[in-house]
């Protein structure tokens, strides 16, 4: 870094120059931290020829034209006229005006008047080789490249001021090609066809004719590198040594000594996650340091007996998390889905027995970051939810804890757990059998949920065909099924089975596996049958007696569920005839309101539905005319419109 700092001071210090230099480097890679603590401080130092220089600096980031840098540059030089304030700023350690302070200060400055009265120094003014300008943000500017580059030309070429240049060209480069594209694909086709190119009988596919137009009519990267040629005497690459630079982000946390003692004994750990991202974005960092501030905080204070390599892990998580979605590595999907540290390592317990390459992403990010770094507790949902929505989350925090003080070592684990959550070689050759043994009994008895013995099934169906166990296919496949009918006992509901097999059942390599998942979808289906029969009762309970209770529920829970499928028509009818006439409206319309919105979802319904309708008819038959029994004529033609949405269902 010192010969990056000589070479721009040698640029500084010549008599006479006409070109600009440019210090390119990644975003986030701290190019405007070097510019104020490295190369500023070294230019406002330096003398030539009895003058001190002053250095401008302006960041580019979200201007919109050209007036505005010209106004920055006008605040920047007029602000260092003024004797109080740089007393004032000399007085405090202030090196720059705060934006915000900037609009504040007396509006004289723009009609050539000091905050303290006096006149501008026309002389100061005009003075130009005492001046540095530095312009950041090149490529984040919303004015075209080209026209600040010919902008910034007039100070260099013309009044031959020392001028340097900040930013990342490769994000300029991508700037440049895609800045305004549909306009460019529009023009571009519309010339093709005036050509008559569009269609013409030629190998080249219509997508690579466009381009090639699109960079013949609009190559702004030819015109950036003309301009540049003529601008840019010498750029220099920007490629710190981060392991400097890590301890300086560290020392910020000084004012915690158990936080940055930790720190300071892992900074091998944080050097090498950072190394791994594969990005040089150390804003990132920073910010991902931050986040296990907090962490580790809490952890220290809620859970202070966690192991050193739990937390290490965790310090391992936040970074590399951190990196994989702000740098826009990975969409935040991809980790949603994962919700604890057991099902992280079933996902690549997966896919490196299974080979299964729809977990490839996870299996990559597991062995990049964690290579030669054996932990058990290696996905920290907690974590992953704060990085993520910005929300630190104490009740996933709390339960994420307490699986990890409570979880024994793996040896004392369930076995059908070790194979679910660890790769089978690990387990020693004189455990496997016992392993193997234990599993099989369990999924015999029972005693194993109904998702996890399909999964299961998996791997036995590959130990099988691997002949690390002796049971053949067609008995596994029994001895499956037998299970499975006894976990349907005590297992619930699946939600979201696809999503949980699709993390491990192969049909490639599995034999029989279609047979138990249709097997699967016929009991989980009996168990949506069980659970919905319960929430039924609970929720056709609260009628008469608890309508408000009904109506919460029923709008939450159960406007898209065909719910009156799994209640008794004959005790639905006694409990709502004895409802008051406005709750039987109530329920008229929101029977109506729900088929109009969800007439699919709810069609399993119809068969009760219509035999409802029947009951309703038969009692107010030859009834004596009241207000309750038109109430439930009225709810009766109403299912009978409902009922005409179904053709297969006639009244």
């Amino acid at each position: 870094m010192e010969d990056l700092v000589e070479s721009i001071l040698d640029y500084v210090r010549s008599d006479y120059t006409d070109y600009a230099v440019m210090l390119n480097g990644e975003w986030g890679s701290g190019k405007t931290h070097f510019w104020n603590n490295k190369i500023r401080k070294k230019i406002e130092s330096m003398q030539l020829n009895g003058k001190r220089f002053t250095t401008i600096y302006m960041s580019l980031y979200g201007i919109s034209n050209l007036e505005d840098i010209s106004k920055k540059i006008f605040i920047e030089t007029t602000q260092l006229m003024d004797k109080n304030l740089r007393k004032f700023m000399n007085s405090n350690g202030q090196t720059t005006i705060p934006e915000y302070a900037k609009t504040g200060i007396d509006m004289a400055n723009f009609f050539g008047v000091t905050q303290n009265g006096d006149r501008v120094d026309y002389a100061e003014f005009f003075s130009t080789d005492d001046k540095v300008l530095c312009f950041d943000d090149l490529e984040r500017a919303n004015v075209d490249v080209i026209d600040i580059l010919g902008y910034i030309n007039n100070f260099v070429e013309h009044d031959h001021i020392k001028t340097i240049i900040i930013c990342n060209e490769k994000e300029l480069s991508t700037k440049l090609k895609s800045s305004n594209l549909e306009m460019k694909t529009f023009i571009a086709t519309y010339l093709l066809d005036k050509q008559g190119e569009l269609n013409s009988n030629t190998n080249k596919p219509m997508v690579e004719k466009i381009q090639n137009k699109i960079e013949h009519v609009f190559d702004k990267a030819n015109d950036y590198e003309r301009i540049k040629e003529k601008l840019i005497g010498e750029t220099f690459e920007y490629a710190p040594k981060f392991d400097y630079i890590i301890n300086g982000i560290l020392m910020r946390y000084e004012d915690n000594p158990d936080l940055i003692r930790f720190l300071r004994e892992n900074t091998g750990l944080i050097i090498t996650t950072f190394n791994k991202s594969g990005t040089r974005n150390l804003r990132i960092l920073k910010h991902a340091l931050n986040d296990f501030k907090k962490i580790y905080e809490m952890v220290s204070k809620s859970y202070p007996n966690t192991s050193n390599r739990v937390i290490q892990t965790m310090l391992i998580f936040t970074i590399a998390v951190s990196f994989e979605i702000k740098a826009g590595k990975v969409t935040k999907e991809k980790f949603i889905n994962i919700q604890d540290n057991e099902e992280y390592k079933s996902i690549l317990v997966s896919s490196r027995i299974l080979i299964d390459n729809r977990q490839f992403y996870i299996k990559e990010f597991d062995n990049n970051y964690y290579y030669n770094f054996k932990a058990e507790y290696r996905f920290f949902k907690f974590i992953e939810y704060y990085v993520r929505t910005r929300i630190f989350d104490m009740k996933i925090f709390k339960d994420n804890m307490d699986v990890i003080q409570n979880t024994v070592d793996t040896e004392n684990l369930p076995s059908y757990k070790r194979l679910l959550t660890e790769e089978y070689w690990k387990i020693s050759d004189d455990q496997f059998d016992r392993v193997i043994d234990e599993t099989l009994e369990d999924v015999k008895e029972g005693k194993i949920s109904l998702i996890d013995i399909v999964k299961l099934f998996a791997y036995f169906s590959y130990f099988s065909k691997k002949n690390l166990i002796k049971y053949d296919i067609k008995t596994l496949k029994n001895t499956f099924f037998t299970g499975m009918n006894l976990a349907s006992l005590t297992s619930k509901y699946c939600p979201d089975p696809e999503e949980e097999l699709g993390k491990v059942a192969m049909e490639e390599i599995v034999d029989d596996i279609d047979d138990v998942k249709e097997y699967f979808y016929k009991l989980n289906n009996q168990l949506l049958d069980k659970m919905y029969k319960t929430k039924a009762e609970e929720l056709f309970k609260t009628i008469p007696m608890k309508m408000e209770l009904f109506y919460d529920k029923f709008d939450q829970e159960f406007m898209d569920v065909p719910i009156f499928k799994y209640y008794d028509v004959y005790q639905l009818f006694q409990r709502i005839s004895c409802a008051s006439n406005e709750d039987i409206v109530m329920i008229k319309e929101k029977l109506v309101n729900r088929a109009d919105k969800y007439k699919d979802e709810i069609e399993p319904e119809m068969p009760k539905i219509k035999q409802f309708k029947r009951i309703i008819d038969d009692y107010v038959k030859e009834k004596e005319t009241t207000i309750k029994i038109v109430m439930l004529k009225d709810l009766s033609k109403e299912l009978g419109y409902i009922l005409d949405k179904y053709k297969k269902f006639p009244i």
